[in-house]
């Protein structure tokens, strides 16, 4: 079937492909889909391992709806997080304790490390929205995290904003627990920091980027890498090197995500990396913001970009839901199984114009 073929099909069984320009700016929030989701709790286990099974995981999205991604074409990264939010329009943070995962990979300038105004709008964002408390915290993987957060100027944005903050390379051996997925590629699992799954809820700041060091590519799968030890204060083993190390690198980073589920994933897609990554690239300013809450439909779009940019051929060739990152998250039932699933969000003729092609890319490959 080629791709004219395939469009056809996906309208025939719903409009779904054309579902995004359906959605003017003329159109009122209360007449969006509200899209189903079902999260299974997950009560942290006293014992030193937590042990998670594929059931265990956030349920799939219920069959014959679709997970929304909001899609911003902008250069405007304080304007363009509140747009994306205010279109998705499903999230709730009435009274919830909030951890907010950002890109502290280095202090590098966006995309290789999340830019201070889109943290800074965010957190207001997420306080208009009833954050209760709002915790800010991250692992270098490139960089001493203290150092990194300091010359972002983290520290003083979060007293600024009343926030908290959290170092997790200070952290103590209780301040790690470890996670054990079923069927997973970690030799003897992976150690999560305790303030994000103690959190009522995650909110992620990604990137838009590629990853030199064998990720391929790096947004709301690979940002979590950073809520994983390098290793356990007094013990020996190194998960960081056994990652970057493995074959299986991108299906470990897809069991991460196993172990916490986010509320929200903004994704800073202004300037985006389309070689090299993840501290220096190729630069392209490919100037979008998307949100969502689902870490599967973030990343296959992200990709889409990547490709209409121009990216390597890691990322660029075979189906996007079939990248080893995307396809891993898929059998652990992170999020949805095809483009199918996914409605593009836009709310003026530009973001529009621009989801069209991306909406083509995601489909076609």
């Amino acid at each position: 079937m080629n791709r004219r073929d395939f469009l056809k099909v996906l309208v025939g069984l719903g409009g779904i492909a054309s579902s995004f320009l359906m959605k003017g700016c003329a159109q009122n929030q209360a007449e969006l889909v509200e899209p189903t989701h079902t999260k299974v709790p997950r009560t942290i286990a006293p014992t030193p391992t937590l042990s998670i099974k594929a059931t265990d995981t956030p349920a799939q999205i219920a069959e014959g709806t679709m997970t929304r991604v909001a899609f911003v074409k902008t250069d405007d990264r304080s304007s363009g997080v509140i747009q994306a939010i205010d279109l998705l329009g499903n999230t709730q943070m009435n009274g919830k304790r909030i951890f907010l995962k950002p890109n502290f990979n280095s202090a590098d300038p966006p995309p290789g490390s999340s830019h201070i105004d889109t943290l800074t709008t965010l957190v207001q964002k997420l306080q208009t929205m009833g954050a209760d408390r709002i915790t800010i915290g991250d692992r270098s993987g490139m960089g001493n995290t203290r150092a990194v957060m300091r010359d972002k100027d983290i520290f003083r944005m979060a007293d600024e904003l009343g926030c908290e903050t959290v170092v997790f390379d200070e952290l103590d051996t209780n301040g790690w627990e470890k996670v054990q997925i079923e069927g997973s590629h970690w030799k003897q699992g992976f150690a999560v920091a305790r303030p994000i799954l103690e959190a009522d809820g995650v909110v992620q700041a990604c990137c838009l980027k590629t990853h030199r060091y064998g990720g391929h590519f790096t947004m709301s799968l690979k940002n979590s890498v950073g809520l994983v030890a390098r290793t356990i204060p007094g013990e020996g083993h190194d998960y960081m090197s056994e990652l970057h190390s493995s074959p299986d690198q991108r299906l470990m980073i897809a069991e991460i995500n196993a172990a916490y589920h986010p509320d929200l994933i903004v994704l800073d897609g202004v300037e985006a990396f389309v070689t090299g990554g993840p501290d220096q690239g190729k630069l392209v300013e490919s100037q979008l913001i998307l949100a969502g809450t689902d870490r599967i439909a973030i990343d296959a779009v992200g990709v889409a970009v990547l490709r209409y940019f121009g990216t390597t051929s890691a990322v660029g060739q075979g189906p996007i839901f079939q990248q080893e990152q995307i396809a891993r998250a898929v059998e652990l039932e992170l999020g949805v199984t095809g483009p199918q699933d996914i409605e593009l969000i836009t709310g003026d003729p530009e973001s529009e114009a621009f989801a069209a092609e991306i909406w083509e890319l995601l489909v076609a490959g």
